[in-house]
C-alpha cells in the first residue's frame, strides 16, 4: 500500500487553511500571510512596483489575492502559467440591519449568498466573519467563534418533514445567536469584539456565515476529508503550496502565478472577480517591469496557459442516474479534467493534451468529467479568463460530494494530487 503520509499532511494543512479563512477576505489575507512567510513581498496597488526579475510578489484586493514569482532569467516575452481559483463559497451574508429576533430570541438577518444547499446549514454551530470599515479609515478583519445556529423544527411539529423539507429563503434561514431583545442588542458588537474594536466605530461591513467545525479526515484507510468551503479553498490551498515550491526554482521557462478571485459564486462580476480587471491589471504591470511593449505582451499571452481549478462532481452512489452513464469520476482516483460542449468549461483538445502532460510529469492519474445531458452543469472562471485575456485555458479540479453544502466531502489523495499537478504546471 502506498505511503499516504504526504497526503494526510496536506489534508491537515488544508484544514488549518480553511479554519483561517472563514470569509473570502480572510482567505486572501491567509494566502498573503503564507506567501510572505515564504519570502514573497507584498505590493501596494497604489504604489510603484519594482523591477521584478528574480522577485516574488503578492497583492490583495478585497477578497482576492494574486501572487507570482519572476524567474531570474525572465524576459519581456516569457509566458505566464496562471492557476486560477476562487476564495468565496455559497452561504449567507449579513444584511444592512443585521440584528433581529422574535419571542425572546436574538437572530441574525441574513441574505442568501450564491446557491447553497440550504438544508445542510441546519443544526450546526456557525461563526460570523468578514471585514469592518471603521470611522478612522481602517479596515479590519473580524471572525467570531461558534456563535449562531439554524435550528430545525422538530419532527413532532412537522410530521411530513421526511417527505421533503423546503426552507423559505426569508423566514427559514435566520439563525439564532442569543437570548434577549433586538432593540437592546447588536450582533455587530460580537463581530467588533472579536477584532478588538468598538462597534460604534463601524461605518460599513461585509460579513458572512461559515461552518465552525474544523476539517476532518475519516473513513476506511483515512480516504475522506470533510470540510466547509472546499469549493474552492481546496484549489486555492493547492496553488499556494505549489507556488511556494515553484518560487524556490532559480530558473524557469514560465512565470508561475496564482490568481485567487472573489465572487465566483455570484458570476465573477466585481473588481475582485475573474470578470473584472484585476488579473489583466497585474499582468500588464508585471510585464511592464520586464520592459515589455504591447507586442511583447501579446507574444507572452500567446504562449501562456491558465489552469482554472475548481471542484466537480464525483459519482454519487445513491443517485447514479444524475451523472453521465459512462463518465463517472470517483473520489480517490485523481483530479478531474472538466469538459463541456457548450463552453461552460474552457477545455479543448489542446488543453486536454497539456493537462495530460502535466499529470504525467507529476506522476498523477487523472479522470474526466462531463455532465449528464439532462442535468446541465454550472460554469467556472475558465471561460471568463479565456474571453478576457485570450490565454489558453483548461478547466480542472477535484471530484467531491455534497457540493455547495455547508460541509463538503473530498478524497484525501485527490487533494494532494492536485497540488502535485499544480507544481508540474508551475514548472512549465
Amino acid at each position: 500500500m502506498p505511503d499516504t503520509s504526504p497526503a494526510l499532511s496536506h489534508a491537515s494543512d488544508l484544514a488549518d487553511f480553511v479554519a483561517a479563512s472563514p470569509s473570502s477576505y480572510h482567505a486572501a489575507e491567509e494566502v498573503a500571510r503564507r506567501l510572505e512567510s515564504a519570502g514573497f513581498t507584498r505590493l501596494d496597488e497604489a504604489g510603484a512596483w519594482p523591477a521584478q526579475t528574480g522577485g516574488r510578489y503578492v497583492i490583495v484586493r478585497d477578497g482576492a489575492a494574486i501572487a507570482w514569482a519572476v524567474p531570474s532569467d525572465a524576459t519581456a516575452t516569457t509566458p505566464v502559467h496562471v492557476l486560477g481559483a476562487h476564495t468565496d463559497s455559497p452561504g449567507f451574508k449579513l444584511k444592512p440591519k443585521p440584528t433581529t429576533g422574535a419571542k425572546g430570541w436574538l437572530q441574525a438577518a441574513v441574505e442568501v449568498y450564491g446557491g447553497p444547499l440550504l438544508n445542510s446549514w441546519l443544526d450546526r454551530e456557525l461563526r460570523l466573519a468578514g471585514r469592518l470599515a471603521l470611522a478612522d479609515g481602517r479596515v479590519v478583519l473580524a471572525a467570531t467563534g461558534p456563535l449562531l445556529r439554524l435550528p430545525q423544527l422538530a419532527i413532532h411539529l412537522d410530521r411530513g418533514v421526511n417527505d421533503g423539507l423546503a426552507l423559505d429563503k426569508q423566514t427559514g434561514t435566520q439563525p439564532v445567536w442569543g437570548l434577549g431583545e433586538p432593540e437592546s442588542e447588536d450582533i455587530l458588537a460580537e463581530l467588533a469584539a472579536s477584532a478588538g474594536v468598538d462597534a460604534a466605530e463601524i461605518r460599513g461591513f461585509d460579513a458572512v456565515v461559515a461552518d465552525a467545525a474544523r476539517g476532518a479526515v475519516f473513513g476506511k484507510d483515512d480516504a475522506f476529508f470533510a470540510s466547509g468551503r472546499l469549493d474552492d479553498l481546496a484549489s486555492v490551498h493547492a496553488g499556494v503550496v505549489a507556488l511556494i515550491e515553484a518560487a524556490g526554482q532559480t530558473n524557469s521557462a514560465v512565470i508561475p502565478m496564482l490568481a485567487a478571485f472573489d465572487h465566483e459564486e455570484l458570476g465573477s462580476e466585481s473588481r475582485s472577480g475573474a470578470a473584472g480587471p484585476i488579473l489583466e491589471d497585474v499582468l500588464e504591470r508585471v510585464y511592464a517591469s520586464l520592459g515589455a511593449g504591447a507586442e511583447d505582451l501579446r507574444r507572452a499571452y500567446a504562449a501562456s496557459w491558465c489552469l482554472s481549478s475548481d471542484v466537480g462532481h464525483s459519482v454519487h452512489p445513491n443517485f447514479q442516474q444524475r451523472h453521465d452513464p459512462v463518465v463517472q469520476p470517483m473520489l480517490g482516483s485523481g483530479p478531474i479534467l472538466k469538459i463541456n460542449a457548450n463552453q461552460r468549461y474552457a477545455t479543448d483538445a489542446l488543453g486536454a493534451a497539456a493537462w495530460a502532460s502535466w499529470c504525467e510529469s507529476a506522476g498523477v492519474s487523472s479522470q474526466e468529467f462531463v455532465s449528464n445531458n439532462a442535468v446541465p452543469c454550472g460554469s467556472t472562471i475558465g471561460p471568463i479568463t479565456a474571453t478576457r485575456l485570450g490565454i489558453r485555458t483548461v478547466d480542472v479540479g477535484i471530484p467531491i460530494l455534497s457540493m455547495h453544502s455547508a460541509r463538503e466531502l473530498a478524497g484525501v489523495s485527490d487533494l494532494y494530487d492536485l497540488s502535485r499537478v499544480a507544481r508540474a504546471f508551475f514548472a512549465g
